[in-house]
């Protein structure tokens, strides 16, 4: 009999690219991964990884049964959730049970999460929801091969976000972006309602790294607009782009959800022809739809974005 746990950690090597960050994903130290490999590979008496260089790669035998499990585990799932749901009304069945793991980029963590895992731990104790900061891209990953459970994504403006068919995606609210500049920027002291990428080409920007989703939005807003935006500092944290900003240093693209209340230094200017939008959405597997945990957890995340809108 294959051990399916260990078919989720061999998905995980083959997701993330190696047996640490595997680990990483699933909450494991790398050794406890190896050694539910090693226990599949006995079971299944074939060879599953091979070394590369420092690293590992799956054979072709691993490759076909990360392939041919997805549907005995989405199967699993559906199981799982339909013997829930024999259990009679959730009213009927007490307190909501088990792990939702979650997926998340960073200013969702500040900006909803913060709120609504407090709330979720008093109303149902024994739900665990441990969560895991990654960028949509990744979190859609995790989620379509199991590793995750629920991913709050978010997408810019024609940024593509690829949707695997087996993920279902629950729009939840629009986060806008503005310009944050110091209040004695010429551009402040204009009393601009809005800024165009016109008006911002000639700027310094302080950006995320170049492989986010953010900065990929930070290029299509200029499009058409030659040499711009030209970057000159970098850093993952929004916090440290409000600081940099405030010290002369540049401007920056940052989002409203989690931001921090401005220092009187600085102003926020939204940005027009094109508006900086992020549309912000849940995503999960087609066959947990009717799971009573992953419910809950999707009910408290929509909770917290209305009580949000309605204020």
């Amino acid at each position: 009999m294959i051990d399916l746990e260990a078919v989720v950690a061999l998905r995980a090597v083959a997701t993330n690219g190696s047996v640490a960050a595997a680990a990483d994903a699933l909450g494991f130290t790398p050794s406890a991964v190896s050694q539910q490999i090693k226990r599949l590979e006995r079971g299944t008496r074939v060879a599953l990884l091979e070394r590369a260089g420092r690293g590992v790669v799956l054979t072709d035998a691993g490759r076909q049964l990360v392939t041919s499990s997805a549907t005995v585990l989405a199967e699993l799932e559906r199981i799982e959730a339909d013997l829930h749901l024999a259990g009679g009304p959730a009213a009927d069945r007490g307190p909501v049970v088990g792990e939702v793991r979650i997926g998340v980029f960073s200013t969702a963590v500040r900006g909803l999460l913060v709120d609504v895992l407090p709330k979720l731990r008093a109303e149902h104790p024994e739900l665990r929801v441990p969560l895991r900061e990654s960028e949509p891209w990744e979190t859609i990953a995790l989620v379509a091969s199991g590793q995750r459970d629920l991913g709050i994504v978010h997408r810019w403006g024609g940024v593509a976000l690829a949707m695997p068919d087996h993920l279902v995606e629950t729009p939840l609210f629009t986060d806008v972006a503005d310009v944050i500049l110091r209040r004695d920027h010429p551009l402040a002291l204009a009393g601009l309602a809005s800024l165009t990428p016109v008006d911002l080409a000639e700027e310094d920007w302080i950006a995320t790294f170049d492989s986010t989703i953010c900065r990929q939005w930070l290029r299509r807003l200029f499009d058409g607009v030659s040499n711009a935006p030209r970057i000159v500092h970098e850093s993952m944290e929004f916090e440290n782009h409000l600081e940099l900003v405030r010290a002369g240093l540049g401007v920056a693209l940052v989002p409203r959800m989690g931001r921090p209340a401005l220092h009187p230094d600085l102003v926020a200017i939204p940005t027009a022809q094109p508006a900086s939008t992020r549309g912000v959405s849940a995503v999960h597997r087609r066959s947990q739809a009717d799971s009573p945990a992953l419910q809950v957890v999707l009910e408290g995340v929509r909770a917290v974005v209305a009580s949000r809108v309605a204020s």
